[in-house]
């Protein structure tokens, strides 16, 4: 499994309100949350976005509130995967059990900027950026986390395998 798109960077402490503002909390359907997907933040995410894009950023990805409307309007959105160089743990849990793939790498975070071209193998964690012609070695997903992605999420993951 892979991810290939063009790159959104943001730095440290993105939090999930400015991923998913709270005055678009009344409703926990997809496509609406992406519609504002890290609006306050970077205003023209929304227009510029396509699928299969990826973000990068630095420390502590996710933090704030616990609610998975954030990785839910990210993956809605059409992000393949956010790598970053720590996430919030509740973020990380919450990604996953929606199956958004999400990598922890340092030096992806210090060598890939915004505009760059990247490749994620998720079975080996190798990150190429492919405008530098560089990669970085992340953490590859154990297996049980790749079935979750693969199903698009812990609730259909479960489903398939009972």
């Amino acid at each position: 499994m892979n991810a290939k798109g063009t790159v959104f960077r943001y730095g440290d402490n993105v939090d999930t309100d400015v991923i998913i503002p709270a005055r678009y909390l009344n409703t926990s359907d997809p496509k609406e949350l992406a519609k504002y997907c890290m609006e306050d933040i970077d205003a023209d995410f929304v227009k510029e976005v396509k699928e299969g894009d990826i973000i990068v950023a630095d420390k502590n990805f996710g933090c704030g509130s616990s609610r998975e409307h954030a990785p839910i309007a990210i993956k809605a959105a059409g992000i393949s995967c956010v790598i970053a160089r720590t996430f919030a743990r509740i973020f990380y849990r919450n990604a996953i059990n929606i199956g958004l793939p999400i990598v922890e790498c340092e030096a992806a975070a210090d060598g890939i900027r915004k505009g760059d071209v990247v490749e994620v193998n998720f079975d080996t964690g190798l990150i190429t950026n492919v405008t530098k012609g560089e990669t970085y070695q992340g953490q590859p997903f154990p297996e049980f986390m790749q079935k979750i992605i693969k199903s698009n999420g812990l609730v259909n993951y479960i489903k398939e395998n009972n």
